[in-house]
């Protein structure tokens, strides 16, 4: 009788036991299918500065193809675009003779025709064939200062997008014997768009791109909430955030910044921008240190916040709003920052900012 009492006792905390634990497990379970996928982080060097990228998607990804298909894609155009490389294709033609046209691919035509176009718009204050004059003042990494006039009015000669022409779809050919191209102002946009293209080529939906503070926005993180980017106060001296830029849309948005408050140097007193007017080979002297584009293409985006750093806040916001660009100059007087908005900044939908 006590073993068969025993018995029975020992089956029934038995039976207890597996219920208990099959409930514990379906109730994870099911708390698993109700919380939201987790946010993937990839990162690394390219192109002279860092890359990031967050991400999700409900079935998950394959994090390490994904990093890897980025590096790849980040190598490719750094063999196409980069001017720190004797071997890529830009440089080849950098040094190309004059009239000689030079296969260059589709990629680079492209670039430089929607170039082109910034160039017309900004009466020729931003050219991407400023890079001699570039070199001449030492931004390209040599010792910089205040060159001769002369030497100055000499470079000018090899400087302008209409001695630069596409031959076709994919050849380039060049007027004077000097001529150079710098697409940095454009191939940091166009390499994000690209690092998006790998993401949605692998069915995300949801991420965040960025490459040198320059970003990409599509849908927004796991738990419904948008996307939020700062825009960094244009300070040399510090590190910190100006304003923050909630994106409350899941179509594509790209957030560009172009700046003059972290790369120049002091001479005699005057302060020297590496951001030149290719109109007269000078440094730009407006007080306009920071210009912030929103647009769906990253690449469009790049391209014309340096455009309107370069003509400043007067000039530039009157050329925006005839070109219907969202943009935010920040303009430093007198110690202090002011703001100044196109229309098409006004108009944003979706978008807050802080």
């Amino acid at each position: 009788m006590f073993a068969l009492l025993r018995n029975l006792f020992s089956f029934f905390w038995r039976w207890r036991f597996w219920k208990t634990l099959l409930a514990s497990v379906l109730t994870l379970a099911l708390a698993g299918c109700n919380q939201p996928p987790g946010l993937t982080k990839l990162s690394g060097p390219a192109q002279g500065t860092t890359w990031h990228v967050s991400f999700w998607q409900p079935d998950g990804a394959d994090s390490e193809t994904i990093q890897s298909e980025i590096v790849s894609e980040l190598e490719r155009l750094d063999a196409l675009m980069s001017n720190y490389r004797s071997d890529s294709v830009i440089e080849r033609f950098n040094h190309s003779e004059a009239s000689e046209p030079v296969e260059v691919g589709p990629e680079i035509v492209s670039l430089i025709n929607r170039a082109r176009e910034v160039s017309l718009a900004s009466q020729g204050c931003y050219d991407l064939t400023v890079k001699p004059i570039f070199d001449l003042w030492g931004f390209s990494g040599q010792q910089v200062s205040v060159p001769e006039e002369a030497e100055l009015h000499n470079r000018l000669k090899d400087i302008g997008m209409d001695r630069l022409a596409t031959r076709s779809t994919t050849e380039l050919i060049k007027s004077a014997p000097g001529l150079q191209v710098d697409l940095s102002s454009i191939a940091q946009g166009y390499t994000v768009d690209k690092m998006a293209e790998v993401l949605e080529s692998a069915g995300i939906e949801h991420y965040l791109v960025e490459l040198g503070g320059e970003l990409k926005t599509r849908g927004h993180k796991p738990g419904g909430e948008p996307w939020r980017v700062a825009i960094e106060r244009p300070a040399p001296s510090e590190r910190s955030v100006h304003k923050v830029v909630t994106i409350h849309r899941d179509t594509p948005l790209s957030v560009m910044t172009s700046g003059t408050y972290r790369h120049y140097f002091d001479d005699r007193g005057q302060r020297y921008s590496h951001v030149l007017d290719a109109r007269t080979g000078w440094p730009v002297d407006h007080s306009t240190v920071s210009v912030t584009v929103i647009d769906g293409d990253p690449t469009w985006a790049d391209a014309w916040s340096t455009a309107l750093l370069c003509l400043g806040t007067e000039e530039g916001s009157a050329v925006a709003d005839r070109n219907d660009i969202a943009a935010l100059f920040i303009e430093q007087q007198s110690g202090q920052l002011h703001e100044t908005t196109t229309e098409a900044w006004n108009a944003l939908k979706s978008v807050e900012v802080d």
